[in-house]
């Protein structure tokens, strides 16, 4: 049975038609993904699944029982409220639980007979809400939860008043995975996301979150690894496709090249007949044309066929830039670091070295405000670092992409600013009416659009045009600073193909050729055109990484299994040692036993001087002096003790041979150490 299910909605705005008659239905446990164009009608369709806005017609069920949670752009905090208090503001309902509980308690201190067994019952249907609502370990999972979007215990005591525009978009988000309501109703989770916290929410979402899932994402890598249904919004319709993002494509693909074919049959049809009215419109066949005519009046009115959106295979021929020199940047040993209010430094990066040679394809990434824009500024020369040097190479020509565009001309029509760019940034280049329509084309804008002002568009729109006259500008490097932040699937997707390197063997220009700078948390993007990486920790320290950022996050993988087997090997001879030890304790104490019952009350017999020798012959300590055991013992313990600091330090558990070698030893020597242990015990204990 659905948990929700949405019957024949509607709605419009004015004479614009956002859904019409559309339906769906939420299964338990079920993930969906609602994808389409910007404005197109997602997040009208999520505001009223939630019940924020009204549907035109039509009607939304939820089941008996089951809570819906949806997450607001633009969420609402108490004033004076403390940022790990609105979190735990999630647990409202577990507080008047235990206040409830708490009254039942007070009357059973009194209560007999049938009222007594009333409240026992009372209690027990309140323990088992409680547990269900996260019982007595919210602490924990709020700390949990706030960490893994991002924060840092420091942040825990900040009001929210002091909160940036993302990190409240953050603690919106963790406040409602706390609540962790039925279904839950998700509308862009990964705004204010860093490719960290992207990661620990699709973990969430996958394991430990059991309810239902409807999600507006352009995040592809989140489509795909944790929805199993795509809805996609297009025409004021919803199309359906089992599967991830990755099998949408490939189906709607598919879908769209059939539905193209049908329409161009229909076309050449319509075409064919139009030609034979023309013909024999005014000669001896005059009324079978008329039929005709008429025939084919009433077949185009009743024709469902439409020309697929996109249907064109991505074809955009860039201006060849000049070429550079074989080194685009060169840093060596640079260093960065401001002052914080309370004193402290903040450390962006130190004493390193970077080499962009041409024709490579940057990413930056890590935690935001980790310092990723001041490095590339550093690098371009536009500020100036702490210490180190930086050399641009000969012939370097920049195209910036920044994340505010204020230097657009806003009186201009797309197609024109697009015009206008070309020729100013590249004044050999032909730059047409038509060739700057096509450019807008390519970026997806339509005939009509592309004859909006500029001041008129939306953010994404706005984004679209930048890049488009950014790649059309024939730079030969590309700084990218978050270019798919306001853009739409199909724009991101766009954006790729532009940027994809030529094909060394292909008989076409498409691609970019130049070098590429690359700021993002977009997965996707970062993967279809980056092959080096430059990752910052958030802590001062940045990685150097030849390879894709699948390549880096496989390796991330394998260094977390190497090292949870290494903790689980830990854990292991520590529990080894740890049952040795009380095995050696225990024949200590049988022994002790059996020497007291054997000596009886009659005094010991045995070697006088102070016990330096034992009186078991068979004993292979024996022959040591009491001295000679004490200095063993206390060798063995240092050794041991040099092993723990040995095995304390990060950089030995990336050396597992090494680790093996101190784990073998220490084991070895913690066998030698028991039976000295017991040896010199029983002589001092006489």
């Amino acid at each position: 049975m659905p948990v929700l299910a949405a019957t024949n909605l509607k709605l419009a705005y004015g004479e614009r038609i956002m859904l019409e008659g559309v339906s769906l239905s939420l299964e338990p446990g079920e993930r969906i993904g609602i994808v389409g164009r910007n404005g197109c009608g997602k997040s009208s369709l999520m505001k009223i699944l939630s019940g924020i806005i009204p549907a035109d017609g039509g009607m939304v069920n939820i089941a008996k029982g089951c809570r819906a949670g949806y997450l607001h752009q633009d969420p609402k905090f108490p004033e004076g409220e403390t940022l790990r208090g609105a979190a735990e503001s999630a647990f409202a309902e577990l507080h008047r639980l235990h206040l409830e509980l708490d009254k039942v308690f007070e009357k059973m201190g009194t209560a007999e007979g049938d009222e007594l067994d009333r409240l026992l019952k009372t209690q027990s249907r309140l323990e088992e809400q409680m547990e269900a609502a996260g019982g007595y370990s919210i602490d924990h999972k709020i700390e949990s939860v706030l960490h893994g979007l991002g924060f840092l215990d420091s942040q825990f005591g900040v009001p929210v008043t002091g909160l940036s525009g993302g990190q409240k978009g953050r603690l919106a988000l963790a406040r409602l995975l706390l609540e962790s309501p039925d279904i839950l109703l998700l509308d862009e989770p990964t705004n204010h996301l860093d490719i960290d916290g992207c990661l620990w929410l699709e973990a969430f979402l996958k394991d430990e979150f059991k309810g239902a899932v409807i999600m507006v994402s352009h995040d592809r890598y989140l489509l795909d690894n944790v929805v199993n249904r795509i809805i996609e919004v297009e025409q004021a319709r919803l199309i359906d496709y089992p599967g991830n993002y990755e099998a949408f494509r490939e189906i709607r693909a598919q879908r769209r090249l059939t539905q193209f074919r049908a329409f161009q049959n229909e076309q050449t049809q319509f075409k064919k007949e139009e030609a034979f009215i023309r013909r024999y419109r005014a000669g001896q066949r005059a009324k079978q044309a008329q039929g005709r005519l008429s025939k084919l009046t009433r077949a185009k009115e009743s024709s469902t066929l439409e020309r697929p959106m996109d249907v064109e295979a991505f074809k955009l021929v860039l201006p060849k830039a000049e070429r550079t020199g074989d080194i685009v940047v060169s840093a060596r040993g640079i260093s960065k670091a401001y002052g914080n209010e309370d004193g402290s430094t903040k450390t962006l990066f130190n004493n390193l070295d970077v080499i962009v040679s041409r024709g490579e394809r940057w990413g930056v990434i890590g935690p935001n405000g980790a310092g990723k824009s001041t490095l590339i500024r550093c690098l371009l020369g536009e500020q100036e670092t702490d210490e180190g040097k930086v050399k641009l190479g000969a012939n370097v020509k920049v195209g910036y992409y920044r994340q505010s565009h204020d230097h657009v001309e806003t009186d201009t029509r797309v197609w024109e600013y697009l015009q206008r760019v070309i020729l100013k940034e590249a004044p050999g280049q032909q730059a047409s009416e038509q060739q700057a329509r096509n450019l807008a084309g390519a970026f997806l804008f339509s005939g009509d659009e592309q004859e909006k002002q500029m001041h008129l568009l939306s953010g994404g729109e706005r984004s679209r045009a930048v890049l488009a006259g950014l790649l059309a500008s024939a730079k030969n490097v590309l700084v990218l600073d978050e270019p798919t932040n306001h853009l739409d699937i199909p724009s991101a997707e766009r954006l790729e193909d532009a940027l994809a390197a030529p094909d060394p063997e292909g008989d076409d220009d498409t691609g970019f050729d130049g070098t590429l700078l690359l700021i993002s948390h977009d997965r996707a993007l970062i993967d279809a055109t980056c092959d080096h990486l430059l990752v910052f920790d958030g802590s001062g320290g940045v990685i150097v990484f030849n390879g894709t950022y699948s390549d880096w996050h496989e390796k991330q993988l394998q260094q977390k299994k190497e090292e949870a087997q290494r903790e689980g090997e830990q854990k292991r001879r520590r529990e080894d040692a740890d049952k040795q030890r009380r095995a050696a304790e225990e024949a200590k104490k049988r022994d002790a036993e059996r020497a007291k019952s054997q000596g009886g009350g009659g005094g010991g017999g045995g070697q006088g001087g102070g016990g330096s020798r034992p009186t078991n012959r068979n004993n292979p300590l024996a022959k040591f002096t009491n001295e000679q055991i004490e200095q063993r013992i206390q060798k063995i313990e240092a050794r041991i003790k040099d092993i723990d600091l040995s095995l304390a330090d990060a950089n030995v558990w990336r050396d597992p041979s090494k680790c093996e070698k101190l784990g073998d030893e220490r084991q070895k020597l913690a066998t030698e150490l028991e039976p000295l242990e017991f040896e010199y015990l029983n002589r001092m204990g006489g």
